[in-house]
């Protein structure tokens, strides 16, 4: 098994009303930036264990599709890396 990092993106559907990024947007119009849209959404990322990248991007999207994103008004995307230990490459190159 080894370790992979996913970063799952979550963010309203486009044909869903955002209120969150439209206060926002009204907020940076104050600053004086000329914004046209913006779009809130959250990013969470998780450490775990797979038997190999596919599993590990199945998962994620399980993890997605299951409980973190609301398949009724929001989409999610995900990325996924394979960790690399180097805290115990550090760990055995200090001894």
């Amino acid at each position: 098994m080894s370790g992979y990092l996913a970063t799952i993106r979550v963010r309203p559907k486009a044909e869903v009303r955002d209120p969150q990024g439209e206060a926002v947007a009204g907020a940076l119009r104050s600053l004086g930036m000329d914004v046209a849209d913006v779009r809130m959404g959250k990013e969470i990322v998780v450490r775990f264990a797979a038997s190999d990248e596919s599993a590990a991007r199945a998962a994620a999207n399980k993890m997605g599709d299951e409980l973190l994103a609301n398949p009724v008004i929001e989409e999610f995307a995900v990325q996924v890396v394979q960790v690399v230990q180097v805290v115990q490459v550090v760990q055995e190159a200090a001894e």
